[in-house]
């Protein structure tokens, strides 16, 4: 990620402060307090608001599970990047990578395996990596990877499903193969640092300009990160619990016995539900006696890299573009993958 020196009259903490960014962030956290200040009086004070919906009572419970769910997996991950960031010494990780631009990228594919962080976490993480100097295709690379190939993911696959109709390998495999088609198409790309958000270049300076000490930095880049993620894991978690809620996901399970149309439906499923990675493969399983094979494994492949949750907390760094264009590769890839998968098993 390329850097530019800020001016030099204007500190940073005052062109933090500043931003319209922030002042959108604290509004959402306002709003967000308020909301938990009314759920806490309903809780104490009976009678205190009237009874919702069902189906609204339905999408909270839903994107509060999301958001519970995910919250603690991305904490982790902005505590990682800043160790990535503020605390491994300069040439500590790089010196260990190949020289090429694909081997790089084929090692960084695997370095989820010794990250045990679902795919809210590995955002943050991809952020530190990029603003430590690692290329936008390398660090996509990471970023799609993990999510299948981190260890945690791998054993609760092979406790659903063992080795049964080839879902585990085709999962391992057919991630690991998305993430570095995915890594070579952005490598192509004339200007690497325009597939990224002006708000995270800023970032990127901001970091680079920090002065003090480890601990003063690594206080002011946990601020920046939470200050990133947060709003979009919020925002969301809420999405994914409303299209949880108006979806009608009997259309969706009625064709699953069909080679091509349960694909499809499985896709949908996966971008609708929004189930960490780490734990999906039991949600698919309640599937494998209706669905087939390989639509199991386009939902185990898709669900991790472009749920709706997920595409919220990316596009706090890449732009529209790019996202449209990782959901297409993800979903034509996954496709094929399952057509795959079906005509084997």
């Amino acid at each position: 990620m390329t850097r530019t020196q800020a001016p030099a009259s204007t500190p940073p903490t005052a062109r933090l402060s500043a931003t319209p960014a922030t002042r959108r962030t604290v509004a959402i956290g306002l709003g967000i307090g308020a909301i938990a200040a009314l759920f806490a009086l309903a809780a104490l004070v009976p009678g205190f608001m009237p009874e919702l919906p069902t189906r609204a009572q339905n999408g909270l419970t839903l994107a509060l599970s999301v958001l519970i769910e995910s919250l603690p997996f991305v904490v982790l991950g902005v505590v990682l990047s800043i160790v990535v960031q503020v605390w491994i010494p300069a040439g500590a990780i790089e010196r260990w990578m190949p020289r090429r631009a694909w081997a790089r990228r084929a090692v960084l594919s695997l370095l989820g395996m010794v990250i045990p962080v679902c795919e809210c976490g590995n955002v943050p993480f991809a952020r530190g990596l990029m603003m430590r100097g690692f290329s936008v295709p390398e660090t996509l690379t990471f970023l799609v990877a993990a999510p299948i190939v981190n260890p945690i993911v791998i054993i609760t696959t092979h406790q659903a499903f063992g080795f049964g109709d080839g879902i585990l390998i085709a999962r391992l495999v057919g991630g690991y193969l998305i993430a570095n088609l995915i890594g070579w198409i952005y490598s192509r790309h004339p200007d690497p640092d325009a597939l990224v958000t002006e708000r995270f270049r800023d970032a990127c300076e901001l970091a680079a300009d920090e002065p003090g000490g480890r601990w003063r930095r690594s206080l002011a880049q946990l601020v920046v990160e939470l200050r990133a993620v947060m709003p979009a894991l919020v925002v969301g978690s809420a999405v994914a619990g409303a299209v949880q809620v108006l979806v009608p996901r009997d259309a969706l399970l009625a064709i699953g016995s069909n080679p091509v149309f349960s694909i499809v439906a499985m896709v949908l499923l996966a971008m609708i539900v929004s189930i960490c990675s780490n734990v999906d493969s039991f949600f698919a399983l309640s599937f494998a006696s209706t669905f087939t094979p390989g639509s199991i494994v386009a939902f185990l492949l898709v669900g991790p890299l472009v749920d709706v949750k997920m595409l919220a907390l990316l596009r706090t760094t890449f732009t529209t573009k790019v996202l449209v264009g990782m959901v297409a590769t993800v979903l034509l890839a996954a496709f094929a993958i399952a057509v795959g998968v079906n005509l084997v098993a």
